[in-house]
Formats: structure tokens, sequence, C-alpha cells
């Protein structure tokens, strides 16, 4: 059962902006699911929220009341994206975007700055088995895939598919890690703002 109630998807990009947020939903929602499904266990919630400011930029918060409501909002979405993983639902955004330049880089962004950023958590040397980094690198390679595709600016058929056939590579990957390394361990990585 969520302990806090997500406050929807417009709610939060108007929540977002107040704070002058530089880092997009989608992208916010793929660097949940990355560090939920992290080995990291140092890794927390607060840590991940941070990051979508550049260093230093994080906003003020005025009051008790203000930090509260601001967290609480943070893990109401974190809390979703927790039983989205639970059920191995973690899915691409849904993205309505005709320019396949536009696609790709948020498609860039979401795999390599949201979850792959996200289930490494700034650790740079995480103990994972050798099938695991392998799925991992290979997220940040249809990433690349994903850049290489919007810099040709190729808008056929074929591209899309090509695309669209990147997207459910990369779900099954990340499929495939929830199923062998995160649901063995779930209970334990329940995690908390403090």
């Amino acid at each position: 059962m969520q302990a806090n109630k997500y406050i929807g998807d417009e709610a939060f990009i108007k929540m977002l902006e107040h704070y002058s947020c530089p880092t997009p939903l989608n992208v916010i929602k793929m660097r949940f699911a990355g560090a939920i499904c992290s080995p990291n266990m140092n890794l927390r919630p607060t840590d991940v929220i941070s990051s979508f400011w550049e260093e230093g930029r994080a906003p003020r918060l005025e009051t008790k009341q203000e930090a509260d409501l601001f967290f609480k909002f943070f893990m109401g979405l974190w809390d979703e994206v927790f039983e989205d993983v639970k059920k191995v639902e973690v899915k691409l955004p849904i993205s309505k975007e005709k320019d396949i330049e536009i696609y790709c880089q948020n498609r860039f962004e979401e795999v390599e700055q949201g979850f792959v950023e996200g289930f490494f958590g700034g650790e740079e040397n995480l103990k994972i088995p050798g099938y695991i980094a392998q799925i991992v690198d290979s997220l940040s390679e249809m990433a690349t895939l994903y850049t290489k595709i919007a810099l040709k600016g190729e808008t056929s058929q074929a591209t899309w598919d090509a695309v669209k056939h990147t997207d459910k590579v990369v779900a099954r990957s990340i499929a495939f890690i929830i199923e062998n390394s995160v649901l063995p361990r779930i209970e334990d990585i329940k995690r908390s703002v403090n």
C-alpha cells in the first residue's frame, strides 16, 4: 500500500515549474525507477531528488510545512514508481511526439540520464553480477543509438520501426533487471525520505 499518494502528472509538472526544476517529469520517473532498482543500498530518495537540480541550485524550502509537502509530493511519485517496479510494469513514458529528433532526444534522456543514472546513483563502482552489468551497459548503448538516429534526421517508416523496436528492447532489458536483480530482494529495498 502506498504511503503517499501521487498528485498526478499535471499537478506535478506545475510543482516542478514552481521550483524551477530543470529535469523533466519523464526523466524523473525513469531516474526513480533506476534508483529503486539500484543495488546501492545507501542511495536515499532525497539524494535522487536533489540530483534533479544542478549542484547548489536545489530550491530553498522556507518552512517545515513547505518541506514536508515538497517531499510528500516527490515520495508520492516514488511510491507509485516503486509499485510499477514491484509489478514489473516500468515502461518508457508514452510519447505522442511526431518529430523523430525530439522523440529520440527524449528517449536518450529517459534511458541514460533517467534509468541508468538512477541505477548507479552516483556510485561508479557498484558490485553487481556481470550479467546485470552487461544489461545496464546495453541500456547505455541503446541510449546512444537513439542519439545516432536523431542525428541522421531520417523520418522514414523503417527508421520509426527501428526506434519502436529499440523502445521494446529497452523495456525488456529493464524488466530483466527487475525480475533477476530486484524482485528477489524487493522487501529489502523499501526506502524512506530519511
